[in-house]
């Protein structure tokens, strides 16, 4: 693995830079292309953020989001990918982060990154801000109050308004940092975790009411169908915190969402107390992220999905 040093050197002796996001963007990927973008423009670096779909509207509070595109609108020397643990989840984008002779860099958090870059970058942090942190650090920039926002982002979704197992000393730090570059933490956290629209909570209070509890109650699993979206009005980001509620229930030590994308397609997201290891489980399935947070997609009917990974936590629960 690269030293941050080395990644800042080669960024600082570029002209310009590509920097992908992966599929179904959260705030800790869009934070980390953003915050780089800024950065990368204080040093003259001509760069832009791709991201293959629509970017949420939950983030659109945050100045710039709109600036991000879903194809290169110019040729780049480096590639960078961000918040991304394998280069299969920059999805439709892909293809252009492989091609040509680009000079490629990935720089992650997540425990099953692959290194699929010619240059990497991977520390398991609460997010993967902290690291762009480090690096715009390493870079010599000054954290301006946009890059400190976009940092906070990442920080706030990622990490469970620092709620996480993982928090530690460096992420509150590097939150600090932030806040004391001008991030809004109240707006921050207000627009990403607890603002909702009425549809929204309606959706989350009638999967909620449906939660199914296996393993002795050990294993909570909630469904969200295609249609409970489409009659609503939603787009998939406003499922959103489903699959942390099961975690707030005493006796619950891994929970999981089902979200049907289409028929037969569901993303499974992943969450554990800390008994158990979720990246493991999803691993299994071909997907993969952290402990105690990771995901993966299942194909077929979402009772057999539900058979398929009530085992596999059984595989993986040990004395619970």
């Amino acid at each position: 693995m690269n030293t941050i040093e080395e990644i800042a050197s080669v960024l600082k002796n570029t002209k310009s830079a590509m920097i992908f996001t992966h599929v179904r963007p959260d705030g800790d990927t869009l934070g980390s292309g953003m915050a780089l973008h800024r950065a990368l423009s204080l040093l003259g670096v001509r760069s832009e953020v791709l991201n293959e779909g629509e970017i949420p509207a939950t983030f659109s509070f945050l100045p710039g989001m709109d600036e991000i595109v879903r194809k290169p609108s110019f040729p780049a020397e480096i590639h960078i990918a961000v918040d991304t643990s394998d280069v299969a989840r920059l999805g439709q984008l892909e293809t252009a982060f492989r091609t040509g002779r680009k000079i490629t860099v990935n720089i992650d958090h997540h425990i099953s990154n692959t290194r699929f870059a010619k240059y990497n970058f991977v520390r398991e942090r609460a997010s993967n801000c902290e690291n762009i942190m480090e690096l715009i650090g390493a870079m010599g920039i000054e954290i301006t109050g946009d890059i400190a926002s976009f940092l906070m982002l990442g920080m706030v979704t990622d990490s469970g308004g620092f709620s996480h197992s993982d928090v530690d000393g460096d992420t509150l730090r590097a939150a600090a940092t932030a806040r004391d570059g001008g991030a809004d933490l109240h707006q921050i956290v207000y627009e990403t975790m607890r603002r909702r629209s009425k549809p929204r909570a309606e959706l989350y209070a009638e999967t909620v009411s449906r939660l199914r509890y296996f393993l002795g109650d050990t294993l909570a699993v909630a469904v969200v169908p295609h249609a409970a979206l489409e009659e609503r009005g939603l787009g998939t980001e406003a499922t959103e915190g489903i699959v942390d509620f099961a975690l707030t229930v005493d006796c619950v030590e891994v929970s999981v969402c089902l979200l049907e994308m289409k028929r037969g397609q569901y993303k499974v997201s992943l969450r554990s107390k800390g008994k158990v290891d979720v990246n493991a489980i999803a691993k299994m399935f071909g997907g993969g992220g952290h402990t105690l947070a990771s995901g993966c997609m299942l194909f077929g009917d979402p009772e057999e999905i539900m058979d398929r990974l009530r085992y596999a936590v059984y595989q993986h629960s040990g004395d619970l």
